[in-house]
C-alpha cells in the first residue's frame, strides 16, 4: 500500500487529523511539477508497518518517476528511502514495535515524500543501540544496500578483485567504493565526470579516481560497476578481463541504449548483468532487509562513511534540480519532521 491509498487513521505525528502532508507528482514533466499536498494517511496491511517519517532520502530514482520513466498512477509520492518512528504494525508483525526508531527501504510502492509511509516488514531494519542518527538513517538504505547486493550477490566479488565503478563521487558511486573495500577488493578505481569531484571521491574508498574519458588506460577489471549509460558502457565491456563481469544498474547520462553483442561475450567469456533495486526488493524483500541491515551495521561501525546534505521537505523539487544538474556529491535527504 502507498501514501496515495486511504485511511481510517485518526491522527498523525502532528495532531489530530486523517490527513498528513505529502510531496506528490500530479503530473509528469520538470522538477516544478512536484506539489505539497495534504493526502490521506495511510495504514499498514497484513506483514506491513507504518512509520512517522523524519526523513527522506532524495535519489536519481525519484526523478526518473517524475520524468514518466517509470509508469506510476498519479498523483503519486515518490520516496523509496526513510528513517523516522514506527507509528503502527501490521497483521503478523513480530519483530518490530511501536516507537522503535528504524531505517526503512519504501521503493517498492514509493510514498517517503511524507509524513507517514508504509512499507514492507522486512525492508524495515532498527535502529535500537547502534547510535546513528535519523538523517544519517535515512541515506543508507538505497544506496548503502545497493552497494552489497550489486558487489556481492550480482558481481559475486571475490577477494583481490580489481573493481572499476562510474559515477564515484555520487550516492551509489561513494558507497559501491567503499563497500568494494569491506568485501575484499584488491584494487577500486572510481571515474567522474569533472575533475572538481575527483578529490570528493577520493575519500570514499578508492585507489585511484579518474576522468571517465581515461578509462581506455585504466587496465583490466574484474568488475564494473556502470551506472552511466552511452559511450562509458562500451568503452566498460573492453576494460573487462575475462571472466570479468560488468553490472549495468543505471543511465545517467541520459544516452540512448547500448547495444551489447551476445556473440561478443561467448567469445571472450565476459558476464553482463542487470540491478535494479525495485524489482530485487518486491522479489526478494528479506535478502534486500538483510543487506540493509549488513548497511546499518557498517555504518554504526564507522566503516561505511555517508556525505549527506539535507534540505526541507517543501525544497523537493530544488533536490531534484541538484541531482539532475550532476553536480551533487554524496547524498541528499529531505527533512519531514522532528521526532
Amino acid at each position: 500500500m502507498n501514501s496515495n491509498s486511504n485511511s481510517n487513521s485518526n491522527s498523525n505525528s502532528n495532531g489530530n487529523s486523517t490527513q498528513m502532508k505529502a510531496v506528490a507528482i500530479p503530473e509528469f514533466g520538470g522538477a516544478q511539477v512536484l506539489r505539497v499536498e495534504q493526502m490521506p494517511i495511510p495504514e499498514p496491511g497484513p506483514g506491513q508497518v507504518a512509520i512517522d517519517v523524519a526523513y527522506a532520502g532524495a535519489n536519481f530514482a525519484e526523478v526518473l518517476y517524475r520524468r514518466g520513466v517509470v509508469d506510476v498512477p498519479l498523483p503519486f509520492v515518490p520516496g523509496i528511502e526513510v528513517s523516522g518512528r514506527i507509528r503502527a504494525l501490521g497483521e503478523g508483525v513480530a519483530d518490530l514495535r511501536i516507537g522503535q526508531m528504524v531505517a526503512a527501504l519504501t521503493i517498492v510502492d514509493g510514498g517517503g515524500y511524507a509524513e507517514v509511509v508504509v512499507t514492507s516488514a522486512d525492508l524495515v531494519v532498527s535502529l535500537d543501540g547502534l547510535g546513528i542518527g535519523l538523517e544519517l538513517a535515512a541515506a543508507l538504505p538505497s544506496n548503502s544496500t545497493t552497494a552489497f547486493l550489486v558487489l556481492d550477490r550480482v558481481a559475486r566479488i571475490q577477494p583481490g578483485d580489481r573493481v572499476l565503478v562510474h559515477a564515484a563521487a555520487g550516492g551509489v558511486g561513494s558507497q559501491l567504493g567503499q563497500a568494494a573495500r569491506l568485501l575484499g577488493a584488491g584494487r577500486v578505481v572510481g571515474t567522474v565526470g569533472s575533475e572538481a569531484k575527483i578529490e570528493t571521491a577520493k575519500g570514499f574508498g578508492y585507489d585511484e579516481v579518474i576522468l571517465r574519458d581515461q578509462i581506455a588506460e585504466a587496465g583490466e577489471f574484474d568488475i564494473v560497476v556502470d551506472m552511466v549509460g552511452g559511450p562509458s558502457r562500451t568503452a566498460s565491456l573492453d576494460r573487462l578481463a575475462p571472466m570479468g563481469r560488468m553490472v549495468v544498474m543505471g543511465n545517467a547520462s541520459g544516452a540512448e541504449d547500448v547495444t551489447l553483442s551476445a556473440n561478443h561475450l561467448w567469445f571472450t567469456n565476459k558476464t553482463v548483468s542487470g540491478f535494479n533495486l525495485a524489482a530485487f526488493c518486491a522479489a526478494f524483500p528479506q535478502d534486500a532487509g538483510s543487506a540493509l541491515r549488513r548497511a546499518v551495521q557498517a555504518a554504526a561501525q564507522g566503516t561505511l562513511r555517508v556525505q549527506v546534505q539535507a534540505l526541507p521537505l517543501e525544497q523537493a523539487a530544488e533536490a531534484h534540480r541538484r541531482i539532475e544538474s550532476g553536480q551533487t556529491t554524496g547524498k541528499l535527504a529531505l527533512t519531514v519532521a522532528t521526532l
